[in-house]
């Protein structure tokens, strides 16, 4: 075990690990998505999940006035899309209609769930903590969907040109996949 910075420990143990997809929608204005890989479950009675999000994001302004998200699981056959909704801001274009993104009315709002997703959760916002650069929203899970192809795999964040994994998107710093077989 040796000294070593943050920055470098960091890059070493966040990938390969889960996304996750979140989506909000201001009082006038269509839904916005935007990409995570900050999220945890936190609790399973009641059902909750934390999602972390920039307090400079789009997404943070939407979530702190509409208290509903749906947090979505995206699948390998969403690799372009969840790419895209990490790239570009909600402010600037609509990433449903822009990206071509299936959507399906959801029960709890309407806000809606993603068609293409390994599941989603329909939560209700409990509470909120500001930490550093980011609010955690905490929301309790009132509906949750999975998608009817039970074979579908889930879209994971992963080393760059680590042959473990099959590489379906790259961009920057970030390369989109799974787990090779």
């Amino acid at each position: 075990m040796r000294h070593s910075n943050y920055a470098d420990v960091v890059k070493r143990i966040s990938r390969p690990s889960g996304l996750a997809l979140a989506v909000s929608k201001p009082k006038d204005g269509p839904a916005n998505i935007i990409t995570l890989g900050w999220f945890m479950r936190t609790s399973i009675k009641p059902p909750m999940f934390a999602i972390s999000v920039g307090l400079t994001r789009h997404s943070h302004e939407i979530l702190s006035e509409n208290r509903n998200f749906v947090l979505a699981i995206p699948s390998v056959t969403m690799a372009e899309q969840t790419m895209q909704c990490g790239l570009e801001s909600g402010r600037n274009v609509d990433k449903i209609t822009e990206f071509g993104i299936k959507t399906q009315h959801s029960t709890l709002t309407d806000i809606p769930i993603l068609a293409d997703a390994v599941a989603n959760f329909e939560c209700k916002t409990i509470t909120q903590v500001r930490s550093g650069d980011h609010t955690i929203f905490v929301g309790e899970v009132k509906y949750s969907w999975q998608h009817d192809d039970e074979n579908l795999e889930q879209l994971l964040s992963i080393p760059i040109n680590d042959d473990r994994f099959n590489e379906l998107i790259k961009k920057g710093s970030y390369a989109f996949g799974f787990i090779r077989d």
